[in-house]
């Protein structure tokens, strides 16, 4: 009897480790989202204006995507990328995510995943019909919180004012933003580095206005809130600082082959900056309209001894492709009867063959300032709008020229598919 109580215990023990190896090995994945800086705000995209070492590395050492696109404005963005849906589906307001959404929090959460979100929130009501019936980050599954913006707008920057873990708004004396989220995710990791999590890091930085960071010269002079464009060249160095410093911590904690690391943006850079390329062009940011400027944002992809190693791919991605590929890489299930318009894109990521997709498509009714409704599909080349407007926008990334009259060969081809995109969704 002895014999069998000792062995009973033996392969308990034994599953019960087998368990917890498994549970260690699932991964973990950190997605980082930048604000309003396109694709030319990175030296690995070919900017030459702003300094980014850390994320030039991060492309070099994994997988740098050069067909991403994202909603032109940030609470389009948003809702998007947190829901896998296009905006049609679900977009009420700007500043306003529905709490009846199923976000990619509350799949991972219920999944066995601890997650957490710090930086940039405003998603709780920003019009006055729906101020307040929007989601708390707790509300959108999120277990750990340190966020500016939910009910009251304070500062970001210099002395922000923050809501951390569902606490009242506290204002921080002296203190930068951007480090204290840096700081709260740092602290995240390392206390559940044994168990998988999910972090989201939508940033402050690089959205006006366009201020010093703690690294500027200016900054110990005591003007922190002086507003001027030259200061995004230090914003744009602070935000790269962050994402290395985020990437290190992974490395020390020994978890950084177990850990997806995503880096993003929420749309074009603002319409006030004029950013070099390598090369002699220039761009100019063009948030909240739907031309490259726009929407042409970056994603890199980091999974050390797991991604392919500096690989670039010209596959399309957009914002609903996020939360597939997140469900794909931890192996947790969708909801049953959960809408995902997107497709995953982790097979790109760790270097196997798989069908691209052929076309992506925007729905974009923003609902704030004076940008207009606008719907369109597209591919790597050409671009067609739910008006009929038809770009070559590899050529024309500005949109001058619409392609009228007949049509042959390639542009022929290509109208045909994206029009056939554009009706799935009429």
């Amino acid at each position: 009897m002895k014999s069998w109580i000792a062995l009973s215990v033996v392969i308990i023990t034994f599953f019960s480790g087998v368990a917890q190896a498994a549970e260690a090995q699932r991964p973990n994945v950190v997605l980082i989202m930048a604000d309003d800086l396109g694709v030319e705000g990175l030296g690995c995209y070919g900017g030459a204006s702003y300094k980014t070492p850390n994320l030039d590395a991060m492309a070099a050492e994994g997988v740098r995507f050069t067909h991403c696109y994202s909603q032109p404005l940030c609470t389009p963005s948003r809702v998007q990328i947190m829901t896998g849906k296009y905006n049609f589906r679900n977009y009420k307001a700007f500043g306003h995510l529905d709490p009846g959404e199923t976000t990619f929090a509350h799949i991972l959460k219920a999944g066995g995943y601890r997650t957490c979100v710090v930086g940039k929130w405003q998603l709780w009501g920003r019009h006055d019909q729906w101020v307040g019936t929007g989601s708390t980050p707790a509300q959108a599954g999120f277990d750990n919180s340190c966020v500016w913006q939910i009910e009251e707008k304070s500062n970001r920057y210099a002395e922000p004012g923050l809501n951390i873990d569902g606490n009242a708004l506290e204002v921080f004396k002296g203190a930068y933003g951007p480090e204290m989220f840096a700081d709260y995710a740092v602290d995240f990791i390392q206390k559940n580095k044994e168990e998988p999590f999910f972090l989201y890091f939508p940033m402050a930085l690089t959205h006006n206005p366009f201020t010093p960071t703690p690294d500027s010269e200016i900054w110990t002079e005591g003007n922190r809130h002086k507003d001027r464009p030259i200061y995004l060249q230090d914003m744009v160095a602070y935000m790269d600082k962050i994402v290395g410093r985020i990437s290190k911590t992974l490395e020390d904690e020994g978890i950084a082959e177990n850990t997806l690391l995503l880096f993003t943006t929420d749309n074009g850079t603002h319409k006030d900056i004029l950013s070099k390329m390598e090369g002699g062009g220039r761009i100019q940011g063009k948030k909240g309209e739907t031309t490259d400027a726009g929407t042409h944002v970056p994603l890199i992809a980091h999974w050390p001894g797991r991604a392919a190693k500096g690989v670039e791919t010209d596959d399309l991605v957009d914002f609903t492709d996020f939360l597939p590929t997140l469900l794909e890489a931890t192996g947790v299930a969708a909801p049953v009867g959960h809408h995902l318009d997107g497709q995953s894109f982790l097979p790109q990521v760790l270097g196997k063959a798989t069908p691209p997709r052929e076309w992506i498509y925007c729905y974009y009714k923003p609902d704030w300032g004076a940008f207009s409704r606008s719907v369109f599909a597209r591919d790597q080349s050409y671009k067609l709008y739910e008006d009929g407007r038809f770009y070559h926008v590899a050529t024309d990334p500005l949109e001058e020229k619409s392609l009228d009259g007949k049509l042959d060969g390639e542009a022929k081809a290509a109208h045909k598919k994206l029009q056939a995109a554009l009706e799935q969704y009429q």
